[in-house]
This record gives structure tokens, C-alpha cells and sequence, in this order.
């Protein structure tokens, strides 16, 4: 049974992102290798989907395999890249940091970043990177960082010392200061407290209302119930059982 959601999505239907026939083998060292296969997932412009399991589904695992950090032995991931589509299983490396530098954002569940390197240069270096101007992008560094309430004192200081939820939302500023093509979001909100939560879901909602397709992580229900669009089932070690697929929200 699907129940209308409150809000239309404005979602295109033109695809951003399309999986087919992924499959990757983990070697385990004291048991019989485990392989995990997913059902095919597609995600258009403009939409959220919101993977779900249980925990040990491989949620994370699925999400680091579209970003190209984790490699997979069979199928592919096909991701639209300035007009054309890169299998990032069969790319290489600089066509797969090129994806990462234009075309697909991505907030991990930790902030990984050079040391001695200030908040708002970390901020600010994805936009520097493809040749935009040093001050507007600093001023959107600085906007997004005091619309997500990390204290000015700290945008010159190394984030190594914070708190794990300064660290995400630093984390979570770098990903939303481009406007990427593709998002890829995991657990953005697991460590934040409910106001600054509230801001993120308002973030995630206006980069699909833009035309971004996104693909998320979200424990808290009613924050995916707000922002989803529609949610990806992953069942555990799915190439052994069924129950992989996709719904509506609200279904």
C-alpha cells in the first residue's frame, strides 16, 4: 500500500546514477567467503532514496562501491559524468577522481582530511580545486559553516581536537559546498543533536529540489520520512536471500 507523500517530488526521471548486477566477494579469514549481491538501484535527478537494513546489510559498503572506494567483481556502476557515463568499476584513476572532483559529492560517517589544515580551507577546497574565485568561495565556506552552527573561533583551527559532531558538520559543509550532480550521504545525521539535524535535512531537501540525485543513510525515521523520496531495501548477503528492492516512502 503507498501513501502520497506531503510534498511532490520534482524529481526529472533522467538518471544520474544506475547499478546492474553488482556483486562483491569479502574474504573472510577463518570461514568461507561471503558475497554479497544487490538488486539493481537507479536514482534519478532530483530524488532521495534512502538505503535500509538491518545492521550488518552492507549499507556503508554499497555506498563506498558507488564512490569507487571499494572495488566489486562483478557488474557495474554507472555514473553520469559531464554528458557521459563512467562504469567505475572499469574506470580508472583519474577518470574516477575526476567523477569524485565534479560530479559526485560524498559525507562519509567520519571526516578523513590532512592534518594541520584549517576548517575553513577544508571547506572551501572542493570549489578551489576546479578554479573558482578564492573569496566568494571562502564567503560560502563561512555561510555554510555558521548556517550549520560551527563556531567562527574554530574556522582557523585544525578540526583533529573537535567534537565528532563539529567534525561531521565540517564533514557535511565540504560535500554541500559544490553544487555535485550526485550526493552520497552516510548517516550525515547520526551524531548531531536535533537542531542541527533539522538544518542538514533542510540542506538535503534543497539540493534535490535543485536537481541533485542523492543517495542516504538515515537512521533517524522521521528525518528520512521528510527528506526520502524513496527507499532501497538491502537485505543482508542478499545473493543468498531475497528481499532487496525498492519502495516509496510511506509505503
Amino acid at each position: 500500500m503507498c501513501r502520497s507523500v506531503e510534498k511532490p517530488p520534482q524529481i526529472s526521471f533522467e538518471p544520474m546514477l544506475v547499478t546492474k548486477d553488482i556483486a562483491r566477494t569479502r574474504v573472510a579469514p577463518v570461514a568461507d567467503d561471503v558475497s554479497a549481491q544487490y538488486r539493481d538501484l537507479r536514482v534519478n535527478a532530483g530524488e532521495c532514496v534512502v538505503l535500509r537494513g538491518l545492521y550488518g546489510a552492507e549499507k556503508s559498503t554499497l555506498m563506498r562501491m558507488l564512490f569507487g572506494n571499494y572495488a566489486f567483481q562483478k557488474g557495474a556502476i554507472h555514473v553520469r559524468h559531464q554528458g557521459a557515463w563512467v562504469d567505475m568499476r572499469l574506470a580508472g584513476p583519474q577518470e574516477i577522481l575526476a567523477v569524485r572532483k565534479y560530479t559526485m559529492g560524498y559525507v562519509s560517517q567520519c571526516l578523513r582530511v590532512l592534518p594541520q589544515v584549517s576548517t575553513l580551507d577544508i571547506v572551501a577546497e572542493p570549489l578551489l580545486s576546479m578554479g573558482e574565485d578564492e573569496d566568494v568561495v571562502h564567503d560560502r565556506a563561512k555561510a555554510l559553516l555558521t548556517r550549520l552552527q560551527v563556531p567562527e573561533k574554530l574556522w582557523s583551527l585544525p578540526p583533529a581536537t573537535f567534537s565528532g559532531g563539529e567534525q561531521q558538520r565540517i564533514n557535511i559543509a565540504r560535500a554541500f559546498i559544490a553544487d555535485y550532480p550526485v550526493l552520497l550521504l552516510d548517516q550525515p545525521t547520526a551524531v548531531l543533536e536535533a537542531q542541527n539535524a533539522q538544518i542538514v535535512s533542510d540542506m538535503i531537501m534543497e539540493v534535490t529540489a535543485r536537481g541533485a540525485a542523492v543517495v542516504s543513510i538515515l537512521q533517524d525515521g522521521e528525518i528520512y520520512q521528510r527528506v526520502g523520496t524513496r527507499v532501497f531495501e538491502i537485505a543482508p548477503h542478499a545473493g543468498e536471500q531475497e528481499g532487496n528492492g525498492q519502495t516509496s516512502m510511506g509505503e
